[in-house]
């Protein structure tokens, strides 16, 4: 495993849209493992491929229940609103109030291919959502509840 270099904030590589994954290789896994040490290390509970700067449909998702690694991830489901603090490894020291579904549902390959399906709420339910969201080259601050900004820690 190795820490790769996470892409900030006004990089154009943010705003692309990421590529379905259709090998599920060691190169994979190779991403998959160097994502998660890369979140770790920088403290976060998700990190998408294309913050690595690579452009696969590929996340990572640890609110302290075990790491969740996604590939090809869709949200099948979205109910209900929360309005809370986020922020993001991309924008780091940078946070705002965001509007985000209360509960999500999402359908995933894991790194070997096989289809599972996550239902998360609160915590889980923002993060499914933002790391889904980097996959198609939309930053939480698009979330941001009106009359609100972005606010350095």
């Amino acid at each position: 495993m190795a820490l790769r270099n996470i892409v900030k904030f006004g990089d154009p590589i943010l705003y692309k849209k990421s590529r379905v994954v259709e090998k599920f290789d060691d190169r994979l896994a190779t991403l998959i493992d160097d994502m998660k040490e890369t979140m770790y290390h920088g403290n976060g509970v998700g990190l998408a491929a294309v913050q690595v700067g690579i452009l696969k449909r590929v996340v990572v998702i640890d609110i302290g229940e075990g790491c969740m690694e996604l590939v090809n991830p869709e949200i099948t489901l979205a109910e209900g609103e929360q309005i809370t603090q986020e922020g993001c490894l991309s924008l780091p020291n940078k946070f705002a109030t965001t509007s985000r579904p209360q509960k999500v549902q999402v359908k995933a390959q894991d790194r070997n291919g096989k289809w599972q399906v996550f239902t998360g709420e609160d915590l889980k339910a923002k993060a499914f959502s933002h790391e889904i969201d980097h996959l198609d080259g939309i930053l939480f601050t698009s979330h941001i509840v009106e009359g609100e900004s972005l606010k350095s820690e």
